[in-house]
């Protein structure tokens, strides 16, 4: 077993720590403050080749492999959250579903611009009734002529108000609607410029307030045939794939929120003094720095062995689940002790580790909360759960 990151993989990650670091840390805690997403940044991320960073050069992509987007995903959280996002539902959730179960003519049209950064994309499988409960979404895709009619409302959808493309679900059997049967579900490539397409912005969220989130409402909107991603049936399939890129994302990511957590932490504990020395020297201080450190380097590894499954073209399913479940608990303990360790100072956000608080919450709600991620856990213990090859599966690396 080789722990060493190759040339390439060591020059990904930092390329993206000294975008992250140098063109959007400085103005972050003023976006945070203001509750503003950069477009620009986009732009930038783009122009560095960072939103089409694994997709095959054939496809417009920059052609780099499943670990590099791990590091990359570590060194934009570093910074802020919002900025991983970004990477989680353009290039995680929809592009390299898009790379693994679309047909050609949907790659030619929809992945290429996406992995440029030409256009923007996002996944929208959350409702207003349905998170952790997949099958009770309430979307329907009734066939009509040549294409389909979507009416339905998702909601918790990042990016939706900036998004050109979203790969939606909706119910195209209503029959296995009424019995919960997921074959019944179906997937969708939509754009914002459909007629019965809108989008809608969330304000007051307690985090990731530098990010977009919001609804997209599908009113009878008419989706081409040719919009169908995968086949008819294929849709909880097709989902649950795509939250395995999705997940693996968020791991890598919480993994630099934690590491963000401990670089605070130390600094603020050397230059802090109480009872006439750094608290540094604390005992319990050190405690809490320790378990930081502890938790840095097991979710790191953790994320590095599925991207390594995904390199090799192995079914990942139950390592990249524990590894988001490991790893966005892990952080919202550090951010919790970042605080500690800050004091009231920590209560402010003159010190980042207010805000690195605030936005660990999401990740263990979103992709699967930790409660659904313990039970997947266990269920691959108990043999209750076994993953299996789907139709479709991630291009192995390097491309072809």
């Amino acid at each position: 077993m080789e722990f060493a990151l190759a040339e390439h993989q060591q020059m990904t990650a930092q390329m993206v720590r000294e975008f992250a670091q140098t063109e959007v840390g400085p103005r972050i805690k003023e976006l945070d403050r203001a509750q503003q997403f950069d477009r620009s940044i986009l732009g930038s991320m783009a122009a560095l080749g960072i939103l089409g960073l694994c997709i095959p050069e054939r496809y417009g992509g920059a052609g780099m492999d499943y670990v590099s987007l791990g590091l990359a995903c570590e060194e934009l959280e570093y910074v802020d959250t919002s900025l991983r996002v970004i990477m989680s539902v353009h290039a995680g959730l929809n592009s390299l579903t898009l790379l693994s179960w679309g047909t050609e003519e949907q790659k030619q049209r929809y992945l290429v611009p996406q992995a440029r950064g030409e256009k923007i994309a996002t996944y929208a499988l959350t409702e207003p009734a349905a998170g952790s409960d997949a099958v009770g979404i309430r979307t329907t895709a009734s066939r009509d002529g040549a294409g389909y009619v979507l009416s339905g409302e998702k909601l918790w959808i990042s990016l939706a108000d900036v998004a050109d493309h979203f790969i939606v679900f909706g119910w195209t059997d209503p029959a296995k609607q009424r019995s919960r049967d997921h074959s019944g579900l179906s997937a969708f490539i939509i754009t914002r410029d459909m007629n019965g397409v809108r989008t809608g912005t969330i304000h007051g969220k307690l985090g990731i307030r530098a990010g977009n989130t919001g609804s997209i409402v599908m009113d009878e909107a008419r989706v081409p045939a040719g919009n169908l991603l995968g086949q008819e049936g294929e849709g909880f399939r097709i989902a649950m794939f795509a939250l395995d890129q999705g997940r693996y994302t968020v791991a890598a990511g919480a993994t630099g929120l934690i590491r963000a957590c401990l670089d605070a932490s130390v600094k603020y504990a050397k230059e802090r003094t109480t009872f006439g020395r750094p608290i540094a020297e604390h005992q319990l201080v050190k405690e809490m720095i320790a378990g930081m450190v502890r938790d840095y380097e097991i979710s790191r590894l953790l994320y590095l062995r599925s991207g390594w499954m995904k390199n090799q073209g192995l079914r990942n399913s139950r390592e990249t689940s524990l590894a988001k479940w490991y790893a966005t608990v892990a952080s919202e303990r550090a951010a919790g002790d970042a605080v500690e360790v800050h004091g009231a100072y920590g209560y402010s956000d003159d010190y980042p580790v207010e805000r690195f608080y605030r936005n660990s919450k999401g990740a263990v709600i979103y992709e699967g909360t930790r409660e659904i991620h313990t039970l997947m856990q266990a269920d691959y213990a108990l043999g209750f759960r076994q993953d299996r090859p789907t139709r479709a599966q991630l291009p192995k690396w390097p491309f072809e």
